[in-house]
């Protein structure tokens, strides 16, 4: 059960990273790319924090009822693309758009095979999604917000991504941040008919 749910938790990372890198390379950044992370290969994309250590954190802590990782964030350089500010929020928004696409297919056969790992996989791909709309730099709900901000505080506000880690940790630690994604998951579960975490 175990194994089973941590590969697919895997596979969510992967698909996540991969669609950043692609939507950076279809919008004018090809870092990902010459870095060879445009790959579903999961071993490209293990960070030892965000796909080991935090997921075990989050399990411990709440006494395996809950779970959520991250993949190695894939390199962008931001100054490449197009139309930097505006082009940041779609990268960012690709990878959670994806997680949110493909709960919809898994939710779609769970409905017709009604087999557990294919729920785990809407819940982990949901999770993931909403983990990383969080505005906590680095997450992928900085990017958006930061793309929205003025300049200026925009700038002072990427400044906490120094910092990202321990905040995040510290968070996951407290319990601060599950209830978002909670809410994020069950919210996502009923609109697509499937039972959800609560």
């Amino acid at each position: 059960m175990t194994f089973g749910i941590i590969l697919i938790l895997l596979v969510a990372m992967t698909v996540h990273e991969v669609s950043h890198g692609f939507a950076a390379y279809w919008l004018g950044d090809d870092t990902a790319k010459r870095a060879g992370r445009l790959t579903f290969n999961p071993l490209r994309h293990i960070d030892p924090f965000w796909t080991l250590l935090l997921p075990a954190m989050l399990y411990f802590a709440t006494g395996g009822r809950f779970m959520i990782g991250m993949a190695k964030p894939v390199p962008v350089n931001f100054s490449k693309l197009k139309n930097p500010r505006r082009d940041m929020i779609w990268v960012a928004l690709a990878g959670p758009l994806v997680n949110v696409a493909l709960a919809g297919v898994l939710a779609f056969f769970y409905k017709i095979a009604n087999n557990e790992y294919l729920l785990y996989g809407v819940y982990l791909n949901l999770g993931l999604a909403c983990f990383n709309m969080i505005p906590l730099p680095p997450l992928d709900g900085s990017r958006v917000l930061g793309g929205l901000l003025p300049r200026q505080w925009a700038l002072e506000y990427f400044r906490l991504e120094r910092y990202g880690f321990l905040l995040i940790a510290l968070c996951c630690y407290m319990r601060l941040l599950i209830p978002w994604v909670m809410t994020g998951v069950n919210f996502f579960c009923k609109f697509l008919k499937v039972p959800t975490l609560s």
